[in-house]
C-alpha cells in the first residue's frame, strides 16, 4: 500500500522539513551552513589602520624609544604593510606549492627564515612534514 504525499515537501522519495522546502534548499543540494557567505562577502578596506598609535607606542617602548614624532605612525604602518605583504606572498607561494588551501604556523616561520627573521619557538623550518 503507498501512502499518497503532497509534492510540496517531497524530493527524491524522501520527506523534507517544512524550513527547507519552504527556503528552497532541497533543490539546491545545499546544507546547513553552506550558502550564506556567497551573497554577503563584507569588502575589507584600510584595516592597516586598526594597527593603533597606542599600538606603535607600545611597539617602540619595548623597542627602548623614549619619545616620538607624530608623523612616525602613517611610515610604520606602511612599512608595516609591505613587510607583511611580502612575507605573506612566500607564504602564499609556499601554500601553493604544497598544493594547500590552509596556511599554517609552521608556513610563516618558513617564510620569515627565507626572510632572514628567523622565529624562534614555533617549531624549526628543518621539521616541515
Amino acid at each position: 500500500m503507498v501512502r499518497p504525499t503532497s509534492g510540496k515537501n517531497v524530493a527524491a522519495g524522501k520527506r523534507l522539513a517544512s524550513s527547507q522546502a519552504s527556503r528552497g534548499i532541497a533543490s539546491k543540494g545545499l546544507g546547513i551552513g553552506k550558502g550564506g557567505a556567497k551573497r554577503h562577502r563584507k569588502v575589507l578596506r584600510d584595516n592597516i589602520q586598526g594597527i593603533t598609535k597606542p599600538d606603535i607606542r607600545r611597539l617602540a617602548r619595548r623597542g627602548g624609544v623614549k619619545r616620538i614624532s607624530s608623523s612616525i605612525y602613517a611610515e610604520i604602518r606602511l612599512n608595516l604593510r609591505r613587510f607583511l605583504e611580502s612575507v605573506m606572498g612566500d607564504v602564499c607561494a609556499i601554500v601553493d606549492m604544497k598544493k594547500r588551501k590552509t596556511i599554517t604556523t609552521v608556513d610563516v616561520v618558513y617564510a620569515l627564515h627565507r626572510k632572514g627573521k628567523t622565529l624562534y619557538g614555533f617549531g624549526t623550518p628543518g621539521d616541515r612534514r
